[in-house]
């Protein structure tokens, strides 16, 4: 089967290979498949409005299932900022690096009981028929006092959990934890299920 992930960050890309392939899932970019979604305006105030804003796109431009998912850290200091708009925070031209040190700059005077933060990850999946399949995990830690390692992207390098860097752990340590690994195994359950409900073959 093939699936259209509606995203041009391949490192989610990866992450959601990394699950759906076991399930005999092809994942591809809308791009890899020639079909620009520039034009879509995720213009959701949660999560979960706006992955399903870019997954019913992706289906009806390509008439394929399309997965799409919307994520981003909300920190307590902030009033839950930048939330969903964490990719834009620190401006459209801004680099992760920019991003993380935005935020430890607006929490350099914050001690740390009030440094908590938590990851929130929004998947939808849209399949031609009109059928949905939408699934939420959140991952809940800190926020760091400076930035700790390369690993991961977006705001992994200044995000404790239990302690530890999402810059410093690996991909199948974070998977464990991770926002977008909790809610792609609840997806993947969501997604088996309505295969054999189906009876579509794998």
């Amino acid at each position: 089967m093939k699936f259209i992930i509606a995203t041009n960050n391949p490192k989610k890309l990866v992450e959601m290979e990394r699950i759906l392939l076991p399930l005999g899932i092809t994942a591809v970019t809308a791009k890899q498949e020639g079909v620009s979604l520039d034009d879509v305006e995720e213009n959701g105030s949660t999560f979960m409005e706006n992955s399903f804003i870019k997954a019913e796109a992706a289906c009806k431009k390509t008439g394929l299932p399309a997965i799409a998912d919307d994520s981003g850290i909300c920190v307590d200091a902030l009033d839950g900022a930048p939330g969903i708009f964490s990719a834009r925070f620190a401006g459209e031209e801004a680099t992760d690096v920019d991003k993380n040190n935005l935020i430890l700059e607006k929490l350099k005077d914050v001690e740390k009981e009030n440094r908590g933060a938590h990851y929130t990850c929004a998947i939808t999946c849209v399949f031609p028929d009109g059928d949905v399949i939408q699934t939420e995990g959140k991952c809940f830690g800190e926020i760091a006092r400076e930035s700790i390692g390369n690993g991961g992207f977006g705001y992994d390098p200044i995000f404790l959990y239990d302690g530890v860097s999402f810059g410093l752990v690996s991909a199948e340590e974070k998977d464990k934890v991770s926002h977008r690994g909790i809610a792609l195994r609840s997806f993947r359950d969501k997604l088996i299920k309505y295969l054999e409900d189906n009876n579509v073959k794998q």
